[in-house]
């Protein structure tokens, strides 16, 4: 939390952002789906996003009703610039934990994630 508010982020937005930013383009739906949020929450995420100019639109190509997501410049800038905090304060939080244990944590974390 700390790392994030020094860029006005919640957890919820940055998880967002990092979905965007490993998976590219995507719709909003499986935005929300990836980012294990309801379709009101996602939407309001995604508004926010969008009006600081992290997260652009642009029509589906098979289905124009639809929109797909994606990071802008400045999007994946903020991303980017923020993984070496969020890392580091990872590495503080696993402290405790001996090598296999923090590798078998990030394992069992990611199949829930």
């Amino acid at each position: 939390m700390a790392v994030l508010a020094s860029d006005n982020l919640t957890p919820a937005q940055y998880f967002a952002l990092t979905r965007l930013r490993e998976k590219g383009e995507v719709s909003q739906n499986l935005l929300g789906r990836m980012a294990a949020m309801d379709p009101a929450t996602i939407q309001g995420v995604v508004k926010r996003l969008g009006q600081r100019g992290l997260v652009g639109r642009v029509p589906d190509r098979s289905d124009r009703r639809r929109m797909r997501l994606h990071l802008t410049d400045e999007g994946i800038a903020l991303v980017d610039g923020l993984r070496a905090g969020i890392d580091e304060m990872a590495d503080k939080i696993l402290a405790p934990l001996n090598a296999e244990e923090q590798l078998n944590l990030r394992a069992l974390l990611k199949r829930i994630v």
